[in-house]
């Protein structure tokens, strides 16, 4: 089917964010509807031919004009907090930008922004910078004043809710756990946000997390922080509840009189009751590292899910033994690991030796679909090696030897490429290992399951980062090509 200018025109009016398109020297293309309708023009004449310095949209057009150029050097952007002025009043906005290419060479770029102010606004005004936490309150945590001297505060804090994103959350769990620091960890799932999210729009159920967020990081005081664990899981560290009693309390008030997790919050014209699922777990009596912590502490949440919502489920030792149980039962990692030894010694071939491992991974770690990525970031399929779809971001993601979490959009800032080609095939959450030796990387293997399943964890992490490494071990005994 031929994309002609009418069907164009009538898919990008379908979006509610507004689009537009520029030339290489920054000057407007056009614009969608949703972008018209914003600053209120009849049409894309009063824009074309023009820049953003020429409309006159920023107080200070700097910080943007050296966004746009860096575009157009080849980068992309992806929700860049940012101001515009409409008819008179500053309004709060995220923005995501890419370069336009005809060839190899890049024309122009195209961009899109959404309008967040109502969704700051309904933060509290102790929250109005967009942030629920600043870096002086969290340089009280040891994990936190050195990461401050690394990024500035808006990169650690997720855009849309102003929580910690989840890489830092993570890593901050990680670092208590490294230290031997008792701390609870509690997942909290809004119920009914898709109903909200159906009934009165997108815009609307952001707001109502970012007060259920706000609410969350005061009720915690100076004794833990909120951070987001997946688009619709948020994830509590508490340093000061342990005990089964002190969690019951601290509990039990998101629920009671407080109304922090139960009530109405206040949107716009609309009072919206909402609740919530919480699961709650603590390290080190429940689990002895961060990823399985988190992994009890939703698992006891989606029991809270199954008896209906609206209500607290706190981890019990006995579902972990029982887990433990089922994994001494199965192959276990130290018989996976072997498994993967006979498979890759026994197989010539690179493509084969792919093929061999495939079964294996897809029992023991539960996978959906396996992947390998050329050092390129060309990805293919295992099975299907005609696929071929462009990753060449995947290494972003790549901080140690293997990577893993939940495909959302956190793990969209920061590989784009690659959280599109696995969303829209349906992955919900990827587990990826550097195959190389040394300094010389070969490529990624790349395994994705359907279930939002954000935490791997250590045995499925420690599998995966051996058959990567043995790999690329094998590939030089063997001398293997890798195919182009």
């Amino acid at each position: 089917m031929k994309l002609n200018e009418a069907l164009f025109n009538e898919i990008i009016n379908t979006s509610q964010d507004c689009i537009f398109w520029k030339d290489k020297d920054r000057r407007f293309l056009g614009a969608n509807q949703a972008f018209l309708d914003f600053y209120g023009f009849e049409s894309a004449e009063v824009i074309i031919g023009r820049t953003d310095e020429d409309m006159g949209w920023h107080k200070d057009p700097v910080p943007y004009m050296a966004d746009e150029l860096r575009v157009l050097s080849g980068q992309s952007t992806y929700k860049v907090p940012g101001k515009c002025v409409v008819h008179g009043e500053e309004r709060s906005i995220v923005a995501s930008k890419r370069p336009l290419y005809d060839g190899d060479k890049i024309v122009g770029l195209v961009g899109s922004f959404s309008d967040v102010t109502n969704i700051l606004r309904s933060r509290p005004a102790a929250y109005a910078d967009g942030g629920l936490y600043s870096a002086d309150s969290l340089r009280d945590y040891p994990y936190f004043e050195g990461i401050l001297e690394k990024y500035k505060i808006d990169e650690i804090l997720d855009t849309n809710l102003g929580v910690i994103k989840r890489q830092f959350i993570t890593e901050f769990a990680r670092s208590l756990t490294g230290t031997g620091t008792a701390f609870s960890a509690v997942a909290v799932s809004i119920d009914n946000l898709k109903f909200i999210n159906d009934a009165y729009g997108h815009e609307a159920g952001e707001s109502v997390r970012a007060v259920i967020a706000g609410r969350l990081a005061r009720s915690l005081e100076d004794f833990g922080v909120v951070g987001r664990l997946h688009d619709d899981e948020l994830i509590l560290i508490n340093l000061r509840d342990i005990t089964e009693e002190e969690r019951r309390i601290y509990l039990d008030r998101l629920y009671a009189g407080a109304g922090i997790v139960r009530g109405d919050v206040r949107v716009d014209d609309f009072n919206l009751y909402v609740c919530a699922t919480c699961g709650c777990a603590v390290y080190p009596f429940d689990a002895p590292d961060c990823d399985e912590l988190f992994m009890y502490a939703d698992k006891a949440l989606q029991k809270g899910r199954e008896e209906g919502g609206d209500r607290y489920v706190i981890f019990e030792g006995g579902d972990r033994r029982e887990g433990d149980i089922k994994r001494l039962k199965g192959v276990g990692i130290f018989n996976g690991m072997q498994g993967v030894v006979r498979r890759l010694e026994r197989t010539p071939g690179f493509e084969e030796k792919l093929r061999s491992l495939m079964p294996l991974l897809r029992d023991e770690l539960r996978i959906s679909k396996m992947f390998f990525a050329d050092a390129r970031g060309q990805l293919r399929s295992v099975p299907d090696s005609g696929l071929r779809e462009d990753v060449s971001d995947i290494s972003y993601l790549m901080d140690e030897a293997a990577y893993s979490g939940a495909v959302d959009e956190e793990m969209g800032e920061i590989a784009p490429m690659l959280h599109k080609v696995l969303a829209n095939m349906g992955a919900k959450s990827v587990i990826i290992a550097r195959v190389g030796v040394d300094r010389d990387t070969d490529g990624y293997l790349v395994c994705t399951g359907k279930k939002g399943k954000s935490i791997w964890s250590f045995e499925e992490r420690s599998l995966m980062f051996f058959a990567a490494k043995l790999l690329a071990m094998r590939i030089r005994l063997d001398k293997d090509e890798i195919p182009e």
